[in-house]
C-alpha cells in the first residue's frame, strides 16, 4: 500500500507519495476540497494512506483509502 501525505505549501496543496521529492497533484483549494482530491487520486491509484498534515505544521490524521484496505479493524 502507498503512502501519501498531504501538505499546505505555498498557499496551495500538495499529494506527495512518500519519499518522492516531487509532489504527485498540487491542490489550489481550501483543505475540505483538497482531501476530496486527494481521496479521489489515491482511489484511482488503487489505493493508499493518507497522512494529512496540519496547515501550520504536524501531523493531524491518516486515512486509508478505499476504507476496506485499512489494516486495523476499528471503528474509528
Amino acid at each position: 500500500m502507498e503512502n501519501f501525505h498531504l501538505v499546505h505549501k505555498d498557499n496551495v496543496y500538495k499529494l506527495k507519495k512518500e519519499n518522492a521529492k516531487r509532489a504527485s497533484k498540487v491542490i489550489d483549494a481550501n483543505k475540505p476540497e483538497a482531501i476530496k482530491q486527494a481521496k479521489e487520486f489515491i482511489n484511482k491509484q488503487g489505493g493508499g494512506s493518507l497522512k494529512i498534515h496540519k496547515n501550520k505544521g504536524g501531523f493531524q490524521e491518516e486515512r486509508t483509502y478505499p476504507r476496506a484496505n485499512d489494516p486495523k479493524q476499528s471503528k474509528g
